[in-house]
């Protein structure tokens, strides 16, 4: 078989992503290595100012990138949302499943409504995104690549307070390889990213071993084997791996980035 041009195979060029919460953080990361790459990429976003912003800083540097206030948890929001990646670009042809919320929240304390949102956004919200970006994969005939972003807490437990996080993030990892089954035949690829700790405006950005980061966050690091947080450009290189020619004969595949902290 004749071995493609590597510059080929991770040229995005034509192709169209979608980056749920893609304001910030690792979706922020993530749209920018896309983008980066040549993919006209719409960030969609609960927070639409945030996500204009990003898309006005990406298009300043010559990307192809527009923003859309989405809620992901919302049927209507999400078909708008494929719409206007169909209506703007032409099509889809990656979905990153990357919006969700960790509240931290003890069991006896969680209340019914607590729980009900962490599932809407969290599980719903991938659900309703594949459901309706495979749609018009499927329709166009095309293929395409779904990447959902998991957690190191779909693997193994991190904090009392996020039981409900940690059952969303086992569900989305189970999601991943029955939806990668069902939707090989159509040439769609569906993958996941297990993030350890990282970097972002929820977490606290900035933390490294020397930064006087409070007792808690310390003794995170030091179970790190890396002895540093990740960053979100940690996870954008790794989403834009999947997303390329690169990873093409991988499905089902959950790929953990967490600088060694499930050895620990």
């Amino acid at each position: 078989m004749e071995r493609a041009p590597l510059a080929k195979l991770t040229d995005l060029s034509g192709k169209t992503a979608i980056v749920t919460g893609g304001a910030m953080g690792i979706g922020e990361g993530i749209a920018y290595r896309l983008a980066e790459a040549g993919a006209n990429v719409l960030i969609a976003d609960m927070n639409g100012d945030a996500a204009t912003k990003t898309a006005e800083t990406l298009s300043a540097a010559g990307r192809r990138v527009a923003a859309v206030r989405a809620d992901v948890s919302s049927a209507a929001d999400v078909e708008e949302m494929v719409a206007m990646a169909v209506q703007r670009f032409g099509g889809i042809d990656i979905l990153v499943n990357n919006a969700g919320i960790y509240p931290s929240i003890p069991l006896m304390r969680l209340r019914e409504s607590d729980f009900e949102n962490i599932l809407a956004v969290n599980l719903k919200g991938v659900f309703l995104c594949t459901q309706a970006a495979a749609k018009r994969m499927i329709d166009t005939g095309t293929g395409g690549n779904i990447i959902n972003i998991t957690s190191i807490d779909a693997i193994h437990p991190s904090a009392v307070g996020l039981a409900t996080y940690d059952a969303t993030k086992h569900a989305v990892w189970g999601f991943t390889k029955n939806t990668a089954l069902e939707l090989a035949p159509h040439n769609i690829r569906v993958n996941a990213i297990a993030p350890g700790g990282i970097n972002t405006p929820g977490t606290g950005a900035g933390v490294t071993a020397n930064t006087g980061a409070t007792d808690e966050m310390t003794s995170f690091l030091e179970k790190i084997p890396m002895r540093r947080m990740g960053e979100p450009d940690d996870i954008g290189t790794v989403a834009l791996f999947l997303a390329s020619g690169l990873s093409g004969y991988m499905t089902g595949v959950q790929i953990v980035v967490d600088g060694g902290v499930l050895l620990a």
